[in-house]
C-alpha cells in the first residue's frame, strides 16, 4: 500500500468512515508547497481551475461531497478536503470575496497570478487566456482540522 493510500485509510478510521473513497490526490497550482501549507494552516479553503482544462483532458468536473488528498511539493499527502460548492462561470466574474478564499493575498494577486497560470498551461493546447476564460470554482473544508 503507497503512502497516500495508507493517510486516506487512516482519515477514515480516524473519522469512522466506511465504504467512501476519494476522488484523487493532487497538488495545487504552481507553487504546490507554499498553496499545501496554506490549506493545512486552514486558509485556503477555495480554489479554481480552468473549465476547458476538464473538457480537453476529458475529467468529470467535481462535485459537492468529493472527497480529495492534497499533496505537497513532495508528492507528500497532508490533507484530505471535502468540496462543498462547486460554480462554472467567466473568470471575470468570480467575486473578491470568493479570490480570498483562496487565501493567496488580494484580489490583484490572485487575478494576475490565474491569468499568468492559465496563460501558461493554455499555450501547450494552442490556447490563450482571455478574461471571460470559464473557470470552476471550488470551495472545500479541510476535514483533516477537525473529527466530525
Amino acid at each position: 500500500m503507497n503512502e497516500i493510500d495508507q493517510f486516506w485509510q487512516e482519515f477514515c478510521r480516524k473519522n469512522n468512515l466506511t465504504n467512501v473513497s476519494y476522488k484523487e490526490a493532487f497538488q495545487f497550482g504552481a507553487s504546490p508547497g507554499w498553496l499545501a501549507s496554506l490549506v493545512v494552516e486552514g486558509k485556503k479553503t477555495a480554489t479554481t481551475s480552468g473549465y476547458v482544462f476538464y473538457e480537453l483532458e476529458n475529467e468529470e468536473l467535481p462535485k459537492k461531497g468529493d472527497y480529495s488528498i492534497v499533496l505537497d511539493e513532495s508528492n507528500q499527502p497532508v490533507a484530505v478536503i471535502q468540496v462543498q460548492s462547486v460554480d462554472v462561470l467567466p473568470m471575470n466574474e468570480v467575486s473578491e470575496e470568493f479570490a480570498l478564499a483562496e487565501g493567496e493575498g488580494d484580489y490583484n494577486f490572485w487575478w494576475h497570478a490565474h491569468e499568468e497560470f492559465f496563460t501558461n498551461e493554455l499555450k501547450p493546447y494552442g490556447k490563450t487566456f482571455s478574461p471571460d476564460l470559464i473557470v470552476v470554482c471550488e470551495r472545500f473544508v479541510n476535514l483533516s482540522l477537525k473529527n466530525y
